[in-house]
C-alpha cells in the first residue's frame, strides 16, 4: 500500500473514531431525556425533571466536543480525500449539506432553548423543545448514514462526461434500503451507550449512597431502555443489516466470518483465530450449519467464502475485519445477558441492594463505545478495497499531492489536540457527576 494512502486512511479513522464517541452518546441520550421529561410530565414528580436537567449538562458537553471534533472531518473531504469529493460530491454533498443546515441547527437552536429556556416555557413547551433536540440528533444521524450508506451500496447516481457521479434520484438515495438497516442498527447502538451510561452513574450513585433516589430512578430508565435496545441490536436491526451485506457484498459476509471455503451448510465461527495465509480458522469453535441458516434461513444453503472472490477483491485486513465483527458481536450478547439479569433484579426488588449487579453495570460504561467502534470498523474495513463499493477504489480516492510527511505532521498534531479534548471532557464531565442531580436542579431555580 502507497505510505501516503496508509497515512490519510489512519487520519481520517482516527477523527472519524474520536468523534464518534460523542454523537453515539448524544443521540442516546437525547431519547433517554424525552423518556425523563414524558415520565415527570405524567407524573408530576420533580425527580425525573431535575433528572432530565442532569443529562442534559453531560448532553451539552458531549454535543459540544461532537461539534469541535466533527468540523475537521468535513474538512478532511477536501485536503486529504480530494479526489473522491471531486468523484462522489454531487452525491454526498446533498445529504452532507442537509445534515448541516437542517438537523444540525435544529438540534442546536432547541438545545439552547432546553438548557437556558426552562424558566420561559410551560412543561409542555420544555417538553417539546427536548423533543424537538432528540429529533434533530436523530435526523442528523440519518443524513450522515445515508452518505455512508451510499458508499456502501451507491444508488440513485448516473455518470457524466469528466467521469464524476450526479444525483440522479434524490428520493433514491434517502430510500436506499441500505440506508434504512444501517440507520436502525446504528441508532440502536447509540441508545444501548446512553442507555448503560445512565446506568451506570445510577448504579455508581446508589453504592454512594448519595444521590441515591436520582441513582435508583437511573437504574430504571437505563436498565428497562438497554434491555429492549440490545435486543433489538440482535433482532431485527442487526439481522437485517446482515442479510443486505449478504447480498450486496457477499465477500465482506465472508471476511468477516473468515469463512475461506464457498460450500453448503456453512457454519458459524463463534471463537477461533483466522489464519489467512494457509485459509483456515485455527482452534474453531463452531455452529454448524449457522450462518447458513441466519443468512438465508436454510440449513444446507450455500455461502460464498473468500475463494469465489479474486484475492484483489477482498478486504485489506481480513483480521481486522473478523475481529471488529466478532468484537462487536461478543459484547452486544454480554449486553443482552447483563441487562436481562439486572432487569430479573430490578423487577424483584433487588437490585438497589445486590453490590454485585450494580458494580457489574459501573463497569460496563466503556464497553458500548468499544461496541460501536468495533461495529463502524466492520462496515468500513469491510468495504475495502472500495471506497464507494463497485465504483471507485480507496486508492484512486486520496490527494495525490498531499505526501506522506504532511499527511502524518497533521495526524500527530490532532492526535494532540484530542488528546487535551479528551481530559476536558472528561474533566467536565466527572465534575457533573460529582455535583450531581441537585446542582442542576439548583441551576435552575
Amino acid at each position: 500500500m502507497d505510505s501516503a494512502l496508509l497515512v490519510h486512511r489512519l487520519h481520517f479513522a482516527f477523527t472519524a473514531t474520536f468523534h464518534y464517541l460523542f454523537p453515539q452518546l448524544t443521540m442516546g441520550l437525547a431519547l433517554l431525556i424525552v423518556v425523563l421529561k414524558t415520565i415527570a410530565l405524567r407524573t408530576g414528580d420533580e425527580l425525573y425533571n431535575n433528572a432530565a436537567r442532569f443529562w442534559a449538562r453531560i448532553f451539552g458537553i458531549s454535543f459540544v466536543m461532537g461539534v469541535v471534533t466533527g468540523i475537521p472531518m468535513e474538512f478532511q473531504f477536501g485536503t486529504n480525500w480530494s479526489h473522491f469529493s471531486r468523484f462522489a460530491g454531487g452525491v454526498i454533498g446533498q445529504t452532507l449539506a442537509m445534515e448541516g443546515m437542517f438537523a444540525f441547527f435544529l438540534e442546536s437552536s432547541f438545545l439552547g432553548l432546553f438548557l437556558f429556556g426552562e424558566k420561559r416555557l410551560s412543561p409542555i413547551q420544555h417538553w417539546w423543545s427536548a423533543f424537538a433536540v432528540f429529533f434533530g440528533s436523530w435526523l442528523s444521524g440519518f443524513f450522515i448514514i445515508a452518505t455512508d450508506a451510499w458508499m456502501q451500496h451507491p444508488v440513485g447516481y448516473e455518470k457524466v462526461a469528466d467521469g464524476s457521479v450526479q444525483l440522479a434520484s434524490f428520493w433514491d438515495l434517502v430510500l436506499n434500503p441500505w440506508a434504512w438497516w444501517q440507520y436502525a442498527h446504528n441508532m440502536g447502538g447509540a441508545a444501548v451507550t446512553g442507555s448503560f451510561v445512565m446506568a451506570s452513574i445510577g448504579a455508581f450513585y446508589v453504592l454512594g449512597r448519595e444521590h441515591r433516589e436520582y441513582g435508583k430512578a437511573f437504574l430504571r430508565v437505563g436498565v428497562i431502555s438497554a434491555l429492549i435496545f440490545s435486543v433489538l441490536q440482535l433482532f431485527p436491526t442487526g439481522d437485517g443489516q446482515g442479510k443486505m451485506v449478504a447480498e450486496h457484498q457477499p465477500v465482506t459476509l465472508a471476511a468477516m466470518e473468515a469463512l475461506f471455503e464457498t460450500g453448503p451448510g456453512a457454519p458459524l465461527v463463534i471463537i477461533g483465530q483466522p489464519n489467512v495465509e494457509e485459509k483456515r480458522i485455527d482452534n474453531p469453535f463452531i455452529v454448524p450449519k449457522m450462518l447458513s441458516f441466519l443468512t438465508y434461513r436454510e440449513w444446507e444453503a450455500q455461502v460464498k467464502g473468500l475463494d469465489a472472490f479474486p484475492q484483489e477483491l477482498w478486504p485489506d485486513n481480513i483480521l481486522l475485519v473478523y475481529y471488529s465483527y466478532h468484537i462487536m458481536v461478543g459484547l452486544g450478547t454480554i449486553f443482552i445477558a447483563i441487562t436481562i439479569l439486572a432487569a430479573l433484579y430490578l423487577w424483584r426488588g433487588k437490585l438497589y441492594e445486590s453490590k454485585f449487579m450494580l458494580w457489574t453495570l459501573v463497569l460496563t460504561l466503556p464497553f458500548p463505545f468499544i461496541a460501536n467502534t468495533a461495529g463502524w470498523m466492520t462496515a468500513e474495513l469491510g468495504r475495502q478495497p472500495w471506497l464507494v463499493y463497485g465504483l471507485m477504489l480507496t486508492r484512486d480516492g486520496y490527494s495525490k499531492t498531499v505526501s506522506a510527511g504532511n499527511g502524518t505532521f497533521t495526524l500527530l498534531g490532532f492526535l494532540g489536540m484530542y488528546t487535551v479534548l479528551g481530559i476536558l471532557f472528561l474533566f467536565l464531565v466527572r465534575r457533573e457527576i460529582e455535583a450531581g442531580p441537585s446542582a442542576a436542579r439548583a441551576a435552575a431555580h
